[in-house]
């Protein structure tokens, strides 16, 4: 690692909501200094005027899921793990240096993130839950852990723990992807919710659910869920009570996105298509509401779902700027406000001393040209420049 100047550049303060002109000083993976930083004995980078930003977050990922028209359940442990190499491959290489997976495959997620942490991969840093805890049947089912009544909710929750799981994942309703259940249904029920969501709280685990109906976001916030991921439906009362208890959104547009433009000729499922259809709208005007209401909101792509790539992260803060969102905010959203629903914003997520340095370089303002963070041109992990176009 050693000593290294990134110097001749802008710098992107998502906490102070200003852009400076400076250099950023690195010394064995951390920010030393930032501004007005010496050289002295460390190596110059000189980015030519380019914008530095903290590396970005995506805090809904598949890494062992490709954007397949339709998932397929059926490729080995050998197949799936190739796939998750080369998205995380995919998301350094687009200025992401930090992924929150909410539901992998037989704990691939847990071997992966392992492998980085000892240094075997070079790989974004990384939360994952294992499998999603679901009911019989319900979404996800092919992939999560089955679990019916309280008693098994509360085993599966420890299973997934057992094997290292940062994040509890629970299906509080029906979703777009799995045939035969519908987004508006409510699955687990709040007691079953409970049981998982406590277990993980007991070992300082948060818990996520995928929720899209009302009547199952409302079973996960009274149990005490962590983040609300979809979030098709909600009201007044959801948001009050999201802002009261500390419960973040992430509205994960971009699933929603690329099924509506590809459609059925693309070769999406026609099932999957028609709820996207009967929900689009609904759920920007969910994600309109949150943002008025002042719910705290975070990137998340859902990566990994139909025409929904690894290598688009970015393209999340578009969708959400055109919804209505202040340019700042989505920046935010995926810096320092994911990092904070991480848990992680004393080290990740803003770039000040102290910090991890962990960068994404783009070649424009982006409070100016949001569409610049389409087209990353360096990526920092830790230091080491492990992307560079």
């Amino acid at each position: 690692m050693g000593k290294k100047l990134f110097t001749n550049c802008h710098i992107v303060d998502v906490i102070g909501k200003t852009v400076t002109e400076g250099s950023v000083l690195v010394e064995d993976g951390v920010i030393t200094a930032v501004g007005a930083a010496e050289a002295g004995n460390a190596e110059v980078i000189d980015l030519g005027g380019k914008y530095v930003m903290p590396g970005l977050f995506n805090c809904h990922t598949h890494i062992c899921l490709p954007p397949d028209p339709a998932t397929n359940y059926s490729l080995n442990d050998c197949q799936v793990t190739m796939k998750a190499l080369k998205h995380l491959r995919q998301f350094l290489d687009t200025g992401v240096t930090f992924i929150r997976d909410v539901g992998g495959m037989n704990f691939i997620d847990i071997d992966i993130r392992n492998a980085a942490k000892k240094g075997e991969i070079v790989a974004p840093d990384m939360q994952v839950s294992g499998k999603c805890i679901c009911m019989t049947g319900g979404h996800g089912w092919q992939m999560g852990r089955e679990a019916d009544g309280v008693d098994d909710c509360r085993k599966a929750a420890r299973e997934q723990l057992r094997a290292g799981a940062d994040w509890i994942k629970v299906m509080g309703t029906g979703g777009v992807m799995t045939e035969g259940v519908e987004p508006g249904s409510p699955q687990l029920d709040e007691d079953e919710l409970r049981a998982a969501i406590t277990e993980g709280h007991k070992v300082g685990a948060k818990a996520c659910t995928h929720s899209q109906g009302m009547t199952g976001i409302k079973n996960a916030l009274r149990a005490g869920v962590d983040s609300i991921e979809h979030g098709f439906y909600m009201d007044d009362w959801c948001f009050d009570w999201m802002k009261e208890h500390d419960v973040y959104y992430v509205p994960t547009l971009a699933a929603m996105y690329w099924i509506k433009v590809n459609g059925t000729a693309a070769g999406i499922p026609e099932f999957a298509v028609r709820k996207v259809n009967a929900t689009f709208e609904d759920h920007l005007s969910t994600f309109r509401n949150a943002y008025k209401a002042g719910v705290k909101i975070v990137l998340g792509t859902d990566a990994g779902t139909p025409f929904n790539p690894h290598d688009k992260t970015a393209y999340e803060m578009i969708l959400m700027t055109n919804a209505g969102m202040d340019v700042w905010d989505a920046l935010r959203a995926g810096t320092i406000v994911a990092a904070e629903m991480c848990g992680v914003d004393k080290t990740h997520g803003s770039i000040e001393a102290g910090k991890k340095a962990n960068l994404a370089v783009f070649a424009e303002d982006p409070t100016q040209n949001l569409e610049t963070v389409m087209n990353c041109q360096m990526t920092v992990l830790g230091g080491d420049i492990v992307y560079q176009a």
